[in-house]
């Protein structure tokens, strides 16, 4: 299947998810590899700033801003992160409910 791109430039490119959870879901992902969170450095500061805004405007291109959407970043097992590459979603077009919690009653 091949990836819808949304948006792409020298640092970094946006897609369509291919599992997306509400109508719109992008994955917005850089062309140089770091593989969680966990990984950035202090010289990656202005790319992540560069992720952030990439996802503002592509959610004001897509006239969801107004209305609201979640910025996602998943890191490790945990968190949920299924690919080694930091990726951040933007999740939108519809309201949005708050589903993070433990997946086991007895973590306290």
């Amino acid at each position: 299947m091949d990836a819808k791109i949304v948006y792409e430039d020298k640092l970094m490119m946006a897609f369509k998810d291919i599992h997306p959870i509400a109508p719109v879901h992008i994955l917005i992902i850089p062309k140089k590899h770091i593989a969680s969170i966990n990984d950035i450095e202090e010289g990656d500061v202005e790319l992540l700033g560069k992720m952030i805004i990439t996802a503002r405007n592509i959610a004001s291109e897509l006239k969801i801003s107004e209305g609201g959407y979640k910025l996602l970043f998943r890191t490790g097992k945990n968190g949920g992160q299924e690919v080694d590459h930091i990726h951040l979603h933007l999740i939108g077009g519809a309201a949005l409910h708050e589903e993070i919690r433990p997946l086991e009653v007895d973590w306290k």
